[in-house]
């Protein structure tokens, strides 16, 4: 029988800024500013900012990114027991990915009203046809990573 898993909330925020700060690198380079950071076992094992533009690579996301990066790291494409720091909601494909990857959690900041399928759009990681439940946490740091975008996409039409 499996054991439940303990959850410590206690870093979220300071991995969550952690993330933001990834997310400011990929507005920089005029991505969209999303920033994920992949952590097991206390320690981050995965980075990555939204790169689609300047990878041509519509998989570019910030979680596809920093998932591909820890499995790379730990030589795995399973990576259990790990939890994924987003500051947007994920997308279909990324959600896709996480259940894949067999994340144990995800943790979010702003909602993604548009694509996001974690609670926006539907509520992806409770279909019961998934083999791998993945728990998950919006609103951490919301308003933040909230403004990172706003503020993006405001200076984008300014320049439009």
């Amino acid at each position: 029988m499996r054991q439940p898993q303990i959850i410590d909330r206690s870093c979220d925020q300071a991995f969550m800024r952690q993330a933001l700060e990834l997310a400011a690198q990929g507005a920089a380079l005029g991505e969209v500013p999303v920033g994920a950071v992949l952590v097991q076992h206390g320690q981050v094992i995965g980075r990555g900012f939204n790169c689609p533009i300047s990878g041509s690579d519509p998989s570019a996301h910030a979680e596809m990114v920093a998932i591909r990066a820890a499995a790379q790291a730990a030589s795995n494409y399973r990576l259990p027991g790990s939890t994924l720091y987003v500051t947007l909601e994920p997308c279909s494909m990324c959600a896709g990915l996480i259940v894949h990857s067999r994340i144990a959690r995800v943790v979010y900041g702003a909602l993604e009203p548009k694509a996001g399928i974690v609670q926006s759009q539907g509520q992806f990681f409770t279909q019961g046809f998934l083999n791998h439940r993945v728990m998950f946490e919006g609103g951490v740091l919301a308003e933040e990573c909230g403004t990172i975008l706003s503020e993006f996409f405001k200076a984008r039409r300014a320049r439009a």
